[in-house]
């Protein structure tokens, strides 16, 4: 159990404090958790899978769903600035990012690069 829930916090991008918070938990409790010295109870992991952990996989190792790629810190900041903006905004940010996408393949395909 400890490597698999330091494993989704980690899946997850939280640091120890948030994610310990988050399960109503101090990081000590959580530093424990990870290092297998104790565990978390119901009442906490119910409240980690509120966040996003897959409890199944941390308690049997086999996983309920297929998780997402981590994103980066600057991706979770982008994330958190479009859905701020309104959707107008949205819309000509998808319409910016689009264009910007489809100039760089066009330039790779230029140069005889893929990716």
């Amino acid at each position: 159990i400890a490597s698999r829930l330091k494993e989704e916090r980690e899946r997850l991008g939280l640091t120890q404090p948030v994610f310990a918070e988050a399960a109503a938990a101090k990081k000590r409790t959580l530093i424990d958790w990870e290092k297998g010295v104790s565990s978390p109870t119901a009442v906490q992991l119910a409240a980690l899978a509120a966040i996003g952990v897959d409890v199944a996989y941390v308690l049997t190792g086999s996983r309920s769903f297929k998780p997402e790629p981590a994103i980066t810190p600057e991706q979770r900041i982008l994330v958190a600035d479009y859905a701020a903006c309104s959707p107008s905004d949205q819309a000509a940010l998808r319409r910016t990012a689009a264009a910007m996408a489809i100039g760089m393949a066009a330039g790779a395909a230029a140069h005889g690069k893929s990716g």
